[in-house]
């Protein structure tokens, strides 16, 4: 990809005279993405109250849901994904665009109408049970309304790649009440560069959005835990054990890659979604804690109350499911199943620490280990700390291990592998060219 010329850079200052378009256009997209991400929360909440009737919380309804609610329910889930992808190959020529693949090769363009299809999908699918994320969805309706705003103030390439970052980010910031994270997010992980010419506009957009969603959405923690203190257990722990959730994050992001390579074509679309979710179906009976995006077992991992034998066996089943429901064809996030894996092996490993050490309390061994994955998988250090920080409310209390955790798998899962989970579709050639154009050219002013 040929790097932008230096007038097409991002107006940093009042005085660029695409400035007044530009800052319109953030401002936009934040009450946008603010908006689509309660339109989308609202819709995933009707539809796992319809699928799921009984408590809230889908582990406990998936828990006191009978055995044929499990299977009917995934096998129709599958059912609409085979039909949905065939619609969609329709809506639009083509092969569907990836967000990442978008923002560093396509300056951020996407088919609108069926980015958008695929956001309400894939919520639908979440949902119904399907082991994916939420955040995929508002982060594709932040990134549409940024592209067609863009259009619209006539931005360049520049300034469009990082508005439709900006508004992927803002859609993550509001969906989840993260404003800080979303922006850090939108430039480290989706942008790739730490430069307070993106951050700027980053957390503009990320804090309109939040505060639009809070309009509507509760302004509350993702994760409740209590204040865990520092405990040197815990600091020695994260430096041994932060190698091996380096290398453990590089198998599923590698896993993660060969499924979205080998997503069924043909007839296949049709078929495969169908087994693939129903399978999940029947061995959700057994371990509900599969079903959704993770949130509910993380929940409980990160108080350490997930016992030993289950962290073991959910530690294998719960990436194979979200492998086999991406690997199926069905959309969706990857953010909180990566966390939860994360929290599963940290809880794993911390428990069996504690034999030979006690004295710190397990649900801060998930807490590490499930700051540690999401910054392994995404590359993305920064925003991982402060995407725990603000998903939990909490910060200094246990911010030596975490940072030791976070800092030893990174270091290890980029010397190794250098596509992050949002890479995973793009090919060595394209890697390489990312890496070689991370840093946008510098603005004139």
């Amino acid at each position: 990809m040929d790097a932008a010329p230096a007038h097409a850079g991002i107006p940093a200052t009042l005085g660029h005279p695409d400035a007044a378009r530009f800052w319109l256009a953030v401002i936009l997209t934040g009450i946008g993405a603010g908006i689509g991400a309660i339109v989308l929360t609202r819709l995933l909440e009707e539809v796992q109250h319809l699928a799921w009737p009984g408590p809230a919380n889908l582990l406990e309804a998936g828990a006191a849901a009978g055995a044929w609610r499990h299977v009917g329910v995934l096998l129709g889930a599958g059912v609409l994904t085979g039909a949905a992808q065939i619609v969609l190959r329709r809506l639009t020529s083509g092969n569907a665009i990836d967000l990442t693949e978008a923002i560093w090769f396509r300056a951020g363009r996407l088919p609108a109408w069926r980015t958008l299809s695929s956001a309400v999908l894939s919520v639908v699918l979440v949902g119904m049970g399907s082991s994916l994320g939420r955040e995929g969805a508002p982060k594709q309706a932040g990134a549409v309304i940024a592209n067609a705003l863009s259009d619209r103030a006539l931005l360049s390439d520049e300034q469009r790649r990082l508005l439709v970052a900006c508004g992927a980010g803002a859609g993550m910031a509001a969906a989840y009440g993260v404003p800080l994270g979303g922006a850090l997010f939108a430039v480290e992980v989706l942008r790739g560069a730490l430069a307070l010419r993106l951050l700027l506009p980053a957390l503009l957009a990320s804090l309109i959005a939040t505060a639009v969603a809070w309009l509507v959405l509760p302004d509350a923690v993702t994760y409740v835990i209590p204040a865990y203190p520092s405990a040197w257990p815990v600091v020695v722990w994260a430096l041994v054990a932060g190698p091996v959730v380096g290398v453990v994050s590089v198998a599923y992001v590698r896993a993660i890659a060969w499924a979205d390579a080998h997503k069924p074509e043909g007839w296949r679309r049709v078929l495969w979604p169908v087994v693939a979710l129903g399978l999940l179906g029947a061995v959700s009976i057994p371990f509900p804690q599969l079903l959704g995006n993770g949130r509910d077992v993380a929940q409980l991992a990160l108080v350490g109350r997930v016992a030993p034998v289950l962290l073991l066996v959910l530690v294998v089943l719960k990436p194979a499911a979200t492998v086999m429901c991406l690997g199926s064809g069905a959309p969706g996030g990857l953010f909180t199943p990566s966390l939860s894996l994360g929290a599963l092996l940290g809880g794993l490993l911390g428990y069996g620490w504690s034999v030979f050490w006690p004295g710190a309390p397990l649900g801060l061994y998930a807490l590490c280990g499930a700051a540690a994955v999401l910054a392994a998988t995404t590359q993305g250090p920064v925003s991982a700390v402060v995407l725990m920080m603000e998903l939990t409310g909490r910060d200094r209390s246990f911010i030596v291990p975490l940072l030791l955790a976070v800092v030893s798998a990174t270091l290890v899962a980029r010397s190794i592998e250098p596509r992050s989970i949002y890479d995973a579709r793009l090919t060595d050639e394209e890697v390489a060219a990312r890496q070689r154009t991370r840093e946008p050219p510098p603005h004139p002013v």
